[in-house]
């Protein structure tokens, strides 16, 4: 299948700011599941970016404005290619848990089994997976699969209960929250048992007759789990399904932390909306020049707590 996607951010300042030094990971990844076919980033005010890969593979695109400035416009058009999956295996042998338990020393995934800022244990981490109640006396994909559906079932799809560097206790003990919540929430749960986990970030695309719990307006979160023999397998427990074709992979990383869409500083003392658009569409729908949606406002900040230097990545938007 393909898609054409438009994601458009936009930042205003109540006064003039200068320095606005970001990086941007919008770019769609090229790998063995999809392929970004083109990728445009218009940024206003004007700025030359540079574009590297992280050690995960994520293209990051950085730059400077150091005139002032009133407002930030960052622009991102992509065609991507998105291939259909393998069919999941309905189980592997109980086995499998043998070899992951060596995984945890291999270059290629120590890191995935390690506590990081937005994944780690905690006492309300641990009570929730006592109240799962699954162990390896399952397979380990039979564990995913029911995992993931245990957390749809469990937790309650909720734009407004959790803020962008919430932790996830915060979601547990409220019981609901958004897909950032639900996919970092099942990688501290996956590592704990020994499975390798890392966080997506990316895009869903909507059919007209789906339910799934994801805002059109957003981007999206979901997880990679390594299975031995199966290799890395996406799942979403926001909406209780395997990651497929409708899933658009940007980015990568042990959590949120190490994919937001923009992350950066400023220089000023202002007060800061944050304006989010996003349309995901069939690149054969004849649609390609329609615009986005209406932006979705969001006031990030009070006059009060605004700092001379202040963090893009405070005011990321929250992926949903």
């Amino acid at each position: 299948m393909h898609y054409r996607i438009f994601h458009i951010t936009k930042f205003v300042y109540s006064s003039p700011v200068t320095e606005s030094v970001m990086e941007v990971r919008m770019e769609p990844r090229t790998d063995a599941s999809q392929r970004c076919l083109n990728f445009d980033l218009q940024l206003k005010p004007g700025a030359k970016t540079i574009a590297r890969y992280d050690h995960n593979g994520n293209r990051i695109h950085q730059f400077d404005i150091p005139g002032e400035h009133t407002s930030l416009e960052i622009k991102s058009e992509s065609v991507v290619e998105v291939f259909t999956p393998p069919e999941m295996a309905e189980s592997v042998g109980p086995g499998v848990w043998d070899e992951l338990d060596a995984l945890k020393f291999h270059p290629d995934y120590w890191e995935f089994c390690m506590p990081s800022d937005f994944a780690k244990p905690t006492q309300l981490l641990k009570e929730l997976s006592a109240e799962f109640g699954v162990g390896k006396d399952v397979d380990p994909l039979t564990y995913l699969k029911r995992l993931n559906a245990f957390l749809f079932e469990t937790f309650d799809y909720d734009t407004g209960a959790t803020n962008v560097d919430s932790p996830i206790d915060v979601a547990i003990e409220n019981r609901r929250g958004v897909c950032q919540d639900f996919s970092n929430i099942m990688i501290a749960i996956l590592r704990e048992e020994g499975i390798p986990a890392r966080y997506v970030s990316g895009y869903l695309f909507h059919r007209e007759d789906d339910r799934t719990h994801v805002a059109q307006d957003a981007t999206h979160a979901w997880v990679e789990a390594c299975v031995p023999g199966c290799g890395w397998l996406g799942f979403d427990p926001t909406n209780s399904i395997p990651a497929g074709e409708r899933h658009l992979r940007v980015a990568v990383g042990r959590d949120y932390a190490e994919v937001p869409p923009t992350r950066g500083v400023f220089k000023g003392v202002v007060e800061s909306t944050l304006s989010v658009a996003v349309r995901v569409s069939l690149a054969e729908d004849g649609d390609l020049g329609l615009l986005p949606p209406a932006f979705v406002k969001r006031s990030l900040v009070n006059v009060a707590e605004v700092k001379h230097v202040y963090k893009y990545d405070d005011q990321a938007q929250q992926q949903q």
